[in-house]
């Protein structure tokens, strides 16, 4: 009995510091590594057959790549996103555009958004349009842009792009 007796003082106090341990470590490793912008939860779904989600998808992948210009495979990226989703005719109008204007003309602009939106406003005659809200700050008065990209129904590529009116 006198060897119990000395170790149960030992292990209440080990119990009782492994406790306060693990009670404090949690509240220590959270400040060490909190994210500099806190998440929100999201879900995302799509349906390749839908022309408004094939240009959401479009301008969510492009901005990414455009966007990391850092990393060297960003330029071939968009290179192959714009073969992949937009027609040849519309290809030769965002390169004519992008000559005349110096600045990308899929974004119709010199920089990248920070936020985007695509909405579907319509269709007719074998096409779909959709409208695309680019975002360029945060704060209380972001500045935004409007394109309005048209799509083929049949073949799903982007044929058209403008700035909204």
């Amino acid at each position: 009995m006198s060897i119990r007796i000395r170790t149960t003082p030992l292990t209440v106090v080990a119990l009782a510091a492994g406790l306060a341990l693990a009670a404090v470590t949690p509240a220590l490793a959270g400040t060490a590594s909190a994210p500099a912008r806190p998440v929100a939860a999201t879900t995302a779904q799509g349906d390749p057959r839908n022309v408004t989600q094939r240009v959401t998808d479009f301008y969510g992948a492009y901005i990414d790549a455009v966007w990391d210009n850092e990393d060297p495979a960003s330029g071939a990226d968009a290179k192959a996103l714009r073969s992949f989703y937009l027609s040849a005719s519309a290809r030769k109008k965002v390169a004519a555009w992008e000559n005349k204007n110096h600045a990308d003309g899929i974004l119709l602009a010199q920089n990248v958004p920070v936020k985007w939106k695509v909405v579907y406003t319509g269709s007719g005659m074998g096409h779909a349009t959709s409208r695309v809200t680019l975002t360029w700050s945060d704060g209380k008065h972001p500045e935004v842009t409007r394109i309005d990209v048209q799509s083929d129904l049949t073949t799903r590529k982007i044929t058209d792009l403008k700035p909204a009116d």
